[in-house]
């Protein structure tokens, strides 16, 4: 990956719909070797997906929190994965090392219902312990990690 990959992929992290055309302009590079540099970044896995990102305020998802959960023992960790695959307000799940197994990003419409869902959650066989923490506001909130280039020696 060098330079023009990098500004490639900044471009589309603005806007995954950008023409290769309006795309040539930007990296000065012709529309050709731009359809070809995107192609060889699918290819190796560095352009994983695009998607639409969707403001949940407008499905009246008004309400984020994070919620730790501890397992008594890893057996139990098939129920829980299962029920984190079902649910929809949970985005995403990390597996953890210290005091929690993991950590879980929830977006959801209002107490109410996350006090369902993590109803549902603590109703799984073999959890031990949960620690949820709601979020008043979003400072930042990326999709994607930024692509950075280190310039080598020589260049």
């Amino acid at each position: 990956m060098d330079k023009i990959d990098v500004k490639i992929l900044r471009v589309l992290q603005n806007n995954a719909r950008i023409t290769v055309s309006e795309m040539s302009s930007i990296v000065n590079l012709s529309i050709s070797a731009v359809s070809e540099r995107l192609k060889k970044l699918e290819v190796s896995g560095i352009i994983e997906q695009y998607t639409t990102i969707i403001n949940p305020s407008f499905l009246n998802k008004k309400l984020t929190a994070i919620m730790f959960i501890a397992l008594e023992k890893p057996k139990y960790t098939d129920n829980f994965t299962s029920l984190v695959l079902e649910e929809e307000e949970i985005l995403d799940c990390f597996y953890l090392a210290g005091d929690f197994d993991y950590m879980l990003k929830i977006i959801t419409e209002d107490t109410y219902t996350l006090e369902q869902l993590l109803n549902r959650i603590k109703g799984i066989h073999g959890i031990s312990k949960t620690k949820t923490i709601v979020a008043l506001s979003t400072v930042k909130n990326k999709h994607s990690i930024i692509p950075n280039y280190k310039i080598k020696e020589g260049e």
